[in-house]
């Protein structure tokens, strides 16, 4: 079997907030504060898995509903996705007025539902009534069998609308907001999920939480009904106790989630840091299959990157050449894996096995923008077609499935969606999956020459793993939702298959490509998932780079030209220029146009980091200075709006903002990077092209702040830990003296492009752009040569004699030799 021809190793994270002993008595369920172990309580309260670390997206597939509200509840939840019925509605509530999908799925619910909101304050506070706040977002699996279950329920209903103020909260519309109540909910319960359930008082301030309940009572664990009534009895009875503990634990929550620099305090030696955070990795890292942890695996692309990164300035050691091996191996096992979408293109959102065979079947617009980044690195290192192929595939996708005509890119796919055959009930992978039939029926056609007349089904079957009776182990299918049905996964090389078959290569890329274009069609016409059109700024940012990137290293103008297309989306739909303002989201209207909710919701962190490096890549790919001009207009916004002045570091909200109760700074790189570690390297960047210094100052402090952090658990940070290496190696600026549109300048960037320097700044002198030679003033003493275009390569206040020969480039930027 092709995936068991490998190398071995993967990573566990302990960033979670030690959990706090509340308020257990409030609603009597399954008691398991009498076992010792954490492995006991979790057996005890059906767990299935323990909870990912603080800052990944929990999202185990298929865990058994949670009940009780101890101090020991921690529960992780899958994500799917439940459509909006084409049924006349009988409640219409006001989130019938909202753009988020997430919201407008609850629009019809038999509660009295009131986005995230000033109004829903006042009613709090004139009403005296605690909050019930509701978080999830549009394919989330186990947000809808809430919905469907309680929310859909008139009694609970009635309960809820009657005895709370009820909070519907889109957690990718609102960050700023999941990420306070769900530090609450992991610090008093020792991990999270969603849909996220948290009890407030009408000042905002959390007291109970946990994520899934079902409706009723079962097995002798309370059921939201049991839960909401005793709470009320609670709040009536016995507030003073419930105020108090909820105070207690918010306090305890300010100081230990405070992040700053000491007085004095240096930045870590980042060689120390890099070598501590790959042992971790190495300690973590699964060997046959790659990847970090057993299962379920996520890509975690941050792992992949620094690794790669760790091999550029250790190359010659056989750590160096381990880092290397570990992230290629990774990247080519996931490749050939399930959670690769095989006929369609893309990433399914994580794998609930080890060999990366059968996905959780979500794809997430972050994930694709990620994993493209990763795989043309993987290029750039290797030299291997696979992985610039994948990376190209990657974009396929996006673009066909998750783009707007405006340039924007949509937020995800469902996992979940109704079978071809029809009913009533969506189900996990629908869209996705095959039967050994199906793929009889569709290719039947003898290969001419195939050894016992096989056809391409037998081919194609063989290849992909197809079996009779479907490939996917009941373990993998607790629902039995894939019963008979098959994960498309390589099980051989094309070389193997070939000669299983008596064929020739040639002739089974020929058959397998058919094939895959007539699976490709069948599947259009299935019932498509759920698809979220919120887009995000943050993730368009993310996706900016990718294409970016991408079309860089392979020299493909239709990928920068998509790359230009979403900054110009950016620009002209995700900021307001006349308050200086990102915006979070935006949204697609029923006529297909671009729709803005009023008001719009400010930018976050994330936001304003993701775009700000997206646009010092698209410069970098396209070298038009008004992409770097915006990055640092940006920039000294984010600075005004997010900078800690007295302990260093941003703050992932608006500190300003008094209904975000918790000011934090984000210390995980988990799916998505955190927006401390991009920032830091967006500074470095910036200053290099700007020289503010005051920029190389503001990323050494925040480095700084975070130095415990990188220090005792560098696994947690491996984005920041590369941003702490390009201090430590010190940025090469490498300055290209030449026409922008010229051959021979096109020649000395594709020496660059083909390269992968994760420190290093490029940047175009030319006399028709002032942008950069009026603030870096060294750039007027290097010119063409002969007029002929030329490099110049410089780092430390020294530069290179100006090359004009690629190879020479090549040789100089590698070796430092030209």
């Amino acid at each position: 079997m092709m995936l068991a021809l490998t190398w071995r190793r993967s990573a566990s994270r302990s960033s979670r907030i030690e959990p706090a002993r509340f308020l257990a008595a409030v609603v009597s369920g399954a008691d398991c504060s009498h076992l010792s172990t954490r492995g006991n309580r979790r057996r005890c309260l059906g767990l299935i898995n323990p909870p990912p670390p603080q800052g990944d997206k929990p999202r185990i597939l298929h865990p058994q509903p949670a009940w009780s509200l101890s101090s020991s509840f921690s529960m992780s939840m899958a994500s799917g996705g439940e459509g909006p019925s084409s049924t006349p509605h009988k409640h219409t509530n006001r989130l019938a007025n909202e753009r988020s999908p997430y919201l407008l799925q609850h629009a019809h619910n038999p509660v009295d539902w009131y986005p995230w909101g000033q109004d829903a304050f006042n009613k709090a506070k004139n009403e005296d009534k605690p909050i019930f706040l509701s978080v999830g977002y549009s394919t989330c699996h186990w947000c809808h069998v809430m919905e469907r279950e309680s929310f859909e329920d008139e009694e609970i209903g009635k309960i809820l609308s009657d005895n709370f103020v009820c909070v519907k909260v889109d957690r990718e519309e609102r960050p700023d907001v999941d990420k306070v109540y769900m530090t609450f909910v992991q610090a008093t319960h020792g991990g999270g999920g969603w849909p996220m359930s948290v009890w407030l008082t009408p000042e905002l301030k959390p007291f109970i939480g946990g994520t899934y309940f079902s409706p009723r009572d079962h097995r002798g664990r309370p059921g939201l009904k049991t839960v909401l009534n005793r709470i009320t009895e609670q709040w009536q009875n016995n507030r003073p106790a419930l105020e108090s503990s909820g105070e207690k634990i918010l306090e305890a929550l300010k100081k230990g989630t405070a992040v700053a620099a000491n007085p004095g305090e240096s930045l870590p030696l980042a060689p120390d840091v890099a070598n501590h955070c790959f042992q971790q990795l190495v300690q973590s890292y699964e060997e046959e299959y790659g990847g970090f942890k057993v299962a379920p695996k996520f890509p975690t692309p941050v792992n992949l990157m620094f690794l790669m990164s760790y091999w550029s300035v250790n190359r010659s050691t056989s750590e160096g050449v381990e880092a290397l091996q570990m992230a290629l191996h990774t990247l080519r096992m996931m490749a050939l894996g399930g959670i690769h979408d095989h006929v369609a293109q893309g990433f399914h959102r994580y794998s609930t096995d080890s060999s990366w065979h059968v996905p959780h079947f979500e794809k997430m617009l972050y994930d694709q923008a990620q994993l493209a980044v990763a795989y043309i690195t993987a290029s750039q290192v290797s030299g291997e077609p696979l992985f610039a192929d994948v990376a190209k595939d990657i974009l396929l996708y996006v673009s066909r499935d998750l783009s707007h005509e405006s340039g924007g890119f949509y937020s995800a796919e469902d996992a979940d969606s109704v079978p071809a055959s029809g009913g009533p009930n969506k189900r996990e992978g629908a869209f996705c999956v095959w039967t050994a039939s199906e793929v009889r029926e569709l290719l039947p056609d003898v290969v001419e020459g195939a050894t016992a007349a096989a056809t391409q089904a037998d081919i194609v079957m063989h290849h992909y793993g197809v079996k009779e009776l479907g490939n996917v182990a009941p373990e993998q299918d607790p629902h039995g939702e894939l019963q008979g049905q098959n994960v498309l996964i390589v099980r051989y090389s094309v070389e193997l298959t070939a000669a299983r078959f008596g064929i020739g290569v040639e002739k089974v890329n020929e058959v397998l490509a058919s094939a895959r274009a007539k699976l490709a069609e069948v599947r259009e016409s299935r019932p498509r998932p759920h698809l979220d059109t919120k887009m995000l700024a943050s993730w368009n940012g993310l996706m900016l780079s990718a294409y970016a990137r991408v079309g860089a290293v392979l020299g493909d103008n239709s990928l920068l030209e998509r790359a230009v297309q979403a900054g110009n989306f950016l620009k002209e739909h995700l900021w307001d220029a006349e308050r200086e303002t990102v915006l979070r989201s935006c949204y697609r209207g029923d006529q297909m146009e671009v729709q803005q909710i009023s008001p719009p919701i400010s930018g976050f962190l994330d936001d304003y980091a993701f775009i700000i490096s997206g646009l010092l890549d698209l410069y970098e790919a396209t070298l038009q200075s008004e992409w770097l001009q915006w990055a640092e207009e940006l920039q000294l916004r984010q600075d005004a709006l997010f900078w800690d002045q007295q302990g260093g570091g941003y703050f992932c909200s608006d500190p300003s903002d008094g209904t975000v109760l918790l000011q934090l700074k984000e210390d995980q790189d988990g799916a998505e990077p955190s927006a401390n570690s991009v920032s830091a390297s967006n500074l470095l960047r910036l200053s290099h092209y700007t020289g503010r210094e005051e920029w190389l100052q503001k990323s050494q402090r925040l480095l700084t702040a975070f130095s415990e952090r990188l220090t005792k658990i560098p696994i947690a940070l491996p984005e920041m830990v590369r941003s702490l290496m390009a201090q430590h190696y010190t940025l090469k600026q490498i300055v290209i003296c030449g026409r922008r549109d010229a051959s021979d300048t096109a020649s000395l960037l594709a020496a660059v492009n083909s390269l992968f320097l994760p420190h290093k700044v490029l940047m175009l002198n030319d006399s028709s752009d002032g942008f950069l030679s009026r603030r870096l003033p060294a750039l007027s003493s290097m010119s063409q040569q002969s007029g002929v275009a030329a490099a110049y390569v410089c780092q430390d206040f020294s530069c290179s004699l100006p090359v004009t020969d690629p190879e020479d480039l090549r040789r100089l930027l590698l070796d430092g030799v030209a």
